[in-house]
């Protein structure tokens, strides 16, 4: 690995779900820091867009990770494409947000099979060429809906609680080869995913209202947090699933006045 965040021109990382998003972001703020990205999604047309803007020789690797054999195949593709992967990110995610009751097998199974199944084969599919060079980062997705409990999220609540769990089993089991495995919980993040709720009126101020920094997040505020986890600056950090939310899981809006 390089020794700071600023040296990483040798380096190769496979970026999930980088076609938009969080994804997209984290693609390019590697390429700023001289990494080549191998990134990842369904949409090829929407990569090429991504990769269009990066510098370092970029690849695009179209996949379906909801698939029972898409993640062992991606693993496969990025070593041809990369020659050898020094960081993983895992975000590719499908979200999710309705009451208990309308919950059913074919939801979880779609929920669980993206956001946890396919995390975990691909970390399969890729950990015997990290352990045989000794050394690796790993930085999973996570979400504040893993770490403190969110209203009507219950499916993708457990998928990123799994997410939680699968980082510090990994952390302990591969640490020993060199390999560090940690996990980035974002809170409110200004993404697609939130459009149509931002446009209702009152929504944008309410949510800050929770926010100890009073702004909602953007992806370059959880993409810094991905770059240093999978830099040398954060070389004796594992185990660990890191808040970047502004303050709102580690905190509680009370009233705050006088009397």
């Amino acid at each position: 690995m390089p020794d700071d965040t600023g040296a990483m021109d040798r380096t190769t990382a496979l970026v999930t779900g980088a076609s938009r998003g969080i994804g997209a972001e984290i693609a390019r703020t590697f390429d700023r820091a001289g990494m080549r990205v191998a990134l990842a999604a369904r949409d090829a047309g929407l990569l090429e867009q991504v990769a269009s803007g990066l510098s370092n020789d970029p690849v695009v690797i179209r996949c379906d990770l909801e698939s029972r054999d898409g993640p062992s195949r991606l693993g496969t593709d990025a070593l041809d494409a990369l020659g050898h992967v020094d960081v993983v990110v895992n975000n590719a995610a499908v979200g999710w947000r309705g009451t208990i009751t309308e919950v059913d097998a074919d939801l979880v199974d779609r929920i669980l099979h993206t956001n946890v199944r396919a995390p975990l084969l691909l970390v399969a599919a890729l950990a015997p060429h990290m352990i045989e060079r000794g050394s690796g980062s790993i930085v999973n997705l996570s979400s504040i809906s893993g770490v403190t409990g969110t209203p009507n999220r219950s499916v993708y609540a457990a998928s990123k609680a799994a997410i939680d769990g699968m980082t510090r089993s990994l952390a302990n089991e591969l640490g020993p080869a060199g390999i560090r495995v940690n996990a980035v919980a974002p809170g409110v993040v200004d993404t697609d995913l939130w459009k149509a709720n931002r446009a209702i009126p009152g929504v944008i101020e309410q949510v800050e209202a929770g926010i100890p920094l009073r702004r909602w997040s953007k992806p370059d505020d959880i993409a810094d947090v991905v770059l240093f986890l999978a830099s040398d600056a954060a070389r004796y950090i594992t185990g660990e699933t890191i808040s970047a939310d502004g303050g709102m899981a580690a905190t509680r809006e009370l009233y705050s006045g006088t009397v």
